[in-house]
């Protein structure tokens, strides 16, 4: 970099830390942002027959669009590699809907990047990066299906050191500057430069956690926001991962950094709509899995419990929004992201989900936390 783009960079630097000093909140976070995720789960048509891939992914693209037009401030596309999710390269989908959009932040969600090549991920997210002016993000995870090890040519029993190491390696890569790096699951670098270097000098990166202790602490190591993914089960269940990673930030010594949450749901104009027309779908989906994965079939009364209970956020978009504002209270988070997609919901009704959680739940939220306020959560 040249010493005008070092001043620039250090100038941006110590308004953040003024910025996170007076508000105890992350610079670019005083307000809670709102997002949607989805994996392009192949639909099903007016027939119940399922939609061909490269139209789910043409879909994909229109709600990305009509999220932007309704205000919402992020979507995550997530990666998978098998035959019931559409989208295998999330940054060619991002990339079509920057061109397309104006405002709305384009996240992976997550980039299996255990099975992937670090410096290749950071050139095709810097790229969508230079395609959006700025507004991409990378969602780092070791993802919760395998199917892209064998693919790719990684052995499973790997998994935990070609994370570890790839995370390392993109943590320099973050930096943007001459890259020096060794390890044992790929060659190393000495004084590497990558690029496109980006406008802004980083790309907002994100590790997307589980509920594993020791990955909530290693987002705090390399000074990553950390993302909870929170697909099941009572949400406050997760406060001890949050507290904990707050705790870890300040004995690093480090500045406070966004928490967000990504959890499934769907909305409709009523409570009864939404869970009857998600029910089914949402059978299917859990009925796959859960084969492969030996997991008791679902009931409708297990569903009904998740929504009332757990983290499946369906309903209206007053219920919706009470139990988002409940969570985002609850865990003092600085970024909700729902997951609007689970199983073979029909493009139609993604398109008015997506609609009614743009126009009418996320002014809702901000509505209860303004009347509410919850202060920044303390580091210790």
């Amino acid at each position: 970099m040249s010493d005008s783009t070092n001043d620039t960079a250090a100038g941006t630097d110590s308004a953040d830390a003024a910025a996170t000093a007076e508000s105890g909140i992350p610079a670019g976070f005083e307000a809670v942002e709102f997002g949607l995720g989805t994996f392009g789960d192949v639909s099903a048509d007016d027939d119940g027959s399922p939609v061909p891939h490269a139209q789910v992914i043409r879909d994909v693209v229109e709600q990305a669009v009509l999220a932007d037009r309704v205000g919402v401030d992020a979507i995550a596309i997530g990666e998978h590699h098998r035959d019931d999710f559409a989208i295998t390269a999330p940054e060619v989908v991002l990339a079509a809907i920057a061109a397309r959009t104006e405002r709305i932040r384009l996240a992976s969600g997550v980039t299996v990047l255990s099975s992937d090549e670090p410096v290749r991920v950071f050139e095709r997210f810097a790229t969508v990066d230079a395609l959006s002016h700025g507004r991409a993000e990378v969602q780092l995870g070791r993802g919760s299906f395998t199917e892209s090890f064998p693919l790719f040519g990684f052995p499973l029993t790997d998994y935990e050191v070609l994370f570890e190491e790839k995370l390392d390696l993109f943590a320099h890569l973050l930096k943007e500057g001459p890259v020096t790096w060794s390890g044992t699951v790929r060659p190393p670098l000495s004084e590497q430069e990558v690029f496109p270097k980006t406008e802004s000098g980083r790309i907002r990166t994100w590790i997307g956690v589980g509920g594993s202790p020791e990955s909530v602490i290693r987002a705090a190591r390399y000074g990553l926001p950390l993302m909870l993914a929170i697909i099941g089960g009572e949400p406050m269940r997760f406060a001890p991962y949050a507290q904990l990673y707050r705790r870890a930030l300040g004995q690093l010594e480090s500045a406070p950094l966004p928490i967000g949450v990504h959890s499934p749901g769907f909305i409709a104009e009523t409570d009864e709509q939404a869970r009857e027309i998600l029910w089914p779908h949402y059978q299917v989906m859990n009925a796959r899995i859960g084969a492969e994965r030996g997991w008791p079939p679902i009931t409708r009364d297990r569903f009904e419990a998740e929504v009332e209970h757990g983290s499946l956020y369906v309903g209206s978009p007053e219920t919706v929004a009470a139990k988002i504002a409940a969570t985002v209270q609850g865990l003092g988070i600085q970024r909700f992201d729902l997951k609007y997609t689970s199983g073979p919901v029909p493009h139609r009704h993604l398109m008015e989900a997506v609609r009614l959680y743009g126009e009418e739940v996320v002014p809702r939220v901000k509505e209860i936390l303004a009347a509410e306020p919850t202060a920044a959560p303390a580091l210790s």
